[in-house]
């Protein structure tokens, strides 16, 4: 069962819009902090997918057009064969623009970026760094849902 903190107030759950739009932000940013690590050209599926992302933060698309570019990443993902392509581009991507749809996507989004770092040979206490200093531009309670919650969901990303 979902945490209600995480559900839109209009679903009946406990989150606003400003920081459902917040989370997909701040989801976006981790995902394109990381895009730098793929070392091969970047299917326009996933440029899309940051696109709408960032375009339902703004209110101008929706939900279901998020969840359709969500898709698209994902199916990236199946396509490719690099670790840090799909962990990056793909997973962590789709999960981003997911976020429109469900806000603990976001946290996905996030775990993937550190994930792809990971693969990458790179600090994954210096990404979770960044990410964190990007995350305190949302409200106390939020920062401190994801933080509480990505801790739990780290085990099973193998980080």
């Amino acid at each position: 069962m979902r945490d209600k903190r995480f559900v839109a107030v209009h679903r009946g759950g406990h989150l606003t819009k400003d920081n459902h739009h917040g989370l997909i932000r701040w989801a976006r940013e981790c995902s394109e902090h990381v895009l730098p690590l793929i070392d091969e050209k970047i299917d326009k599926r996933l440029i899309h997918a940051l696109n709408v992302a960032k375009e339902w933060e703004n209110g101008n698309v929706s939900t279901g057009d998020a969840m359709k570019a969500s898709l698209d990443a994902h199916a990236v993902a199946r396509e490719s064969s690099n670790q840090i392509s799909i962990a990056v581009v793909a997973r962590s991507i789709g999960q981003a623009v997911a976020t429109a749809h469900m806000a603990d996507h976001s946290l996905g989004a996030a775990l993937y970026a550190l994930k792809a770092v990971k693969h990458a040979g790179k600090s994954i206490n210096e990404e979770r760094e960044w990410q964190i200093k990007q995350l305190q531009q949302l409200p106390l309670e939020i920062v401190e849902l994801v933080l509480t919650t990505m801790k739990k969901k780290e085990k099973g990303f193998k980080l």
